[in-house]
């Protein structure tokens, strides 16, 4: 559990620099471009290939690849690890292409499919079409890093992959900068952005790959992991992507409503997003790997010891950052995105979703840490069967509220549901035995509880008026928004310390993983 508690802060803190780059990339853009047609045409036409890319890549196929290699890791070695790359790049590869190319030639089409309200507003879609055109490759350029990552990952190098958004980030930002300025129709550099991006990745990764001896060497020879990955892929390509699908029901909905509303939804997602991928998709990455090693040792102690300590890192970090975003929704917004061409109704519009995103974010987290221990065991059924309960609890809790709360209602749907998966991922592991929790809960959560209440009450004490956010300066808005997140932790840490919460005491114990229960209660 040591190992989780480490490489989660390195992945971490590697996803932490690429975030606060991405928020640095999304102020440029809502500076230049703000909630703009363009801004809602590039939002889409990126949005499409970087669902598929988590369907297939990070989603269904890590999930399938990553227990299928560390069992060939654990029981092969390393030569059988080469050639079950090499076969599976090859196909990966293919069957990426002949996607790419559809997606390329069929660009039209698939922008109908994914925002089939743009049609009402010819200009718009051609602009989003032209776009979707650029940004299809990065489908099959980031899907090769995803293989490339879950190489890395499954060899316990967590850094580079997730350092590799970074140079997303940037390419972004330069291109919005200084290649915009030079286009007929300047949002297209966005798109341009996104090509290069996926390239400058794929080619980061090749001289690591190289040095681990991992370099893929594409072969048409199978290999027993090849029918074992297939297996695994099919249901869990819809089973593990649910929130994306989720998400992407949100963008086709949205296309329908007033301008403006697919990039409010943008702009909320990604604040969200924040938390989601500094913490839970760091986890998630760390934990997937671990169970899967477990798995295939059957070591089921170490491996329900394993998920109860991430269960726990999930409430300590999860709980108080989706409080944080309900509650600093509009000073978020106006900090970093208020300036230029976005205004203070997309400030109040992008918030109000932003605090319906936020409701979910529990939800989300858990999801990432819940389904891997589905995966680690090969298991994908039931995955599967909670994913389409979710699925279409979203897509009707959808219907139900965009009509009265609009652009919210599908937030706020999309977090519904995903509660409803985390939820009911918990219930059947418990039903299946191969987890309880295995260290006491009930003191730690009141911990929690009163660490929470401490941080509620200082923001709402000292959270200025909204007025007063848009009245502020940059500077201002800065330093005061710093100032309340940092009260806010110091308030939730000592708070919880005086109830008897010792930081050292909770890892160092949870490490051993050899103490009695009785000994982990530190009230």
């Amino acid at each position: 559990m040591a190992n989780i508690v480490k490489a989660t802060l390195s992945v971490g803190g590697m996803t932490f620099i690429s975030r606060i780059l991405g928020f640095v990339r999304d102020m440029v853009i809502a500076r230049l471009f703000g909630a703009s047609a363009g801004a809602d045409a590039f939002f889409v036409a990126f949005k499409i290939p970087n669902f598929f890319r988590r369907l297939f890549a990070e989603g269904a196929f890590s999930q399938a690849f990553v227990p299928v290699l560390a069992e060939t890791k654990e029981h092969r070695g390393h030569e059988a690890v080469r050639h079950l790359v090499a076969a599976i790049g090859l196909r990966l590869g293919f069957i990426l292409l002949i996607l790419t190319l559809f997606g390329v030639f069929g660009a039209s089409l698939w922008m109908t499919v994914f925002a089939p309200g743009f049609r009402s507003d010819p200009e718009k879609f051609a602009l989003a079409t032209a776009m979707l055109q650029l940004t299809f490759p990065y489908l099959l350029l980031i899907s090769l890093v995803a293989l490339s990552s879950a190489l890395m990952n499954t060899y316990n190098k967590f850094a580079v992959p997730a350092f590799t958004p970074v140079w997303l980030n940037l390419v972004l930002i330069g291109c919005a900068i200084w290649l915009a300025p030079q286009l007929e129709e300047p949002v297209m550099a966005l798109a341009w952005g996104v090509l290069l991006a996926g390239l400058v990745q794929l080619l980061f990764h090749l001289p690591f790959l190289w040095q681990m001896n991992l370099l893929p060497k594409p072969t048409l020879a199978s290999d027993p992991g090849v029918g074992e990955v297939k297996r695994l892929m099919l249901p869990a390509l819809f089973g593990v992507s649910v929130a994306q699908i989720n998400l992407l029901v949100d963008t086709i909905l949205a296309s329908f409503l007033v301008t403006g509303s697919v990039s409010w939804l943008y702009y909320s997602d990604r604040l969200m997003e924040f938390p989601l991928g500094v913490f839970g998709v760091a986890l998630a990455t760390v934990v997937l790997p671990g169970l899967s090693k477990k798995a295939a040792r059957a070591d089921w102690a170490g491996f329900k010891r394993d998920l109860d300590f991430a269960l726990k890192l999930v409430v300590l970090i999860a709980l108080p950052a989706m409080l944080g975003l309900l509650l600093l929704a509009h000073p978020l917004l106006v900090t970093l995105f208020f300036y230029g061409e976005f205004t203070a109704f997309d400030a109040l519009m992008s918030s109000q979703s932003l605090m319906a995103y936020s409701l979910g974010l529990l939800g989300f987290i858990l999801v990432k840490v819940l389904a891997p221990a589905f995966y680690a065991r090969k298991e994908m059924k039931t995955p599967v069967k909670i994913a389409v309960v979710a699925l279409v609890s979203n897509i009707m809790l959808n219907l139900i509220l965009i009509g009265p709360l609009a652009h919210v209602g599908l937030a706020l749907a999309t977090s519904i549901s995903a509660m409803l998966n985390a939820g009911l991922l918990y219930y059947f592991l418990l039903k299946q035995g191969v987890f309880s929790l295995q260290t006491p809960w009930r003191a730690f959560l009141l911990q929690v509880s009163f660490g929470l209440i401490a941080m509620i009450a200082v923001i709402l004490l000292i959270n200025p008026e909204q007025q007063a956010w848009l009245a502020f300066n940059a500077w201002q808005r800065v330093s005061w928004l710093l100032g309340m997140i940092v009260l806010a932790m110091l308030a939730y840490l000592a708070t919880m310390m005086v109830v008897g919460f010792r930081p050292r005491a909770f890892l160092r114990q949870l490490k051993a993983g050899k103490d009695k229960p009785e000994n982990l209660d530190l009230t």
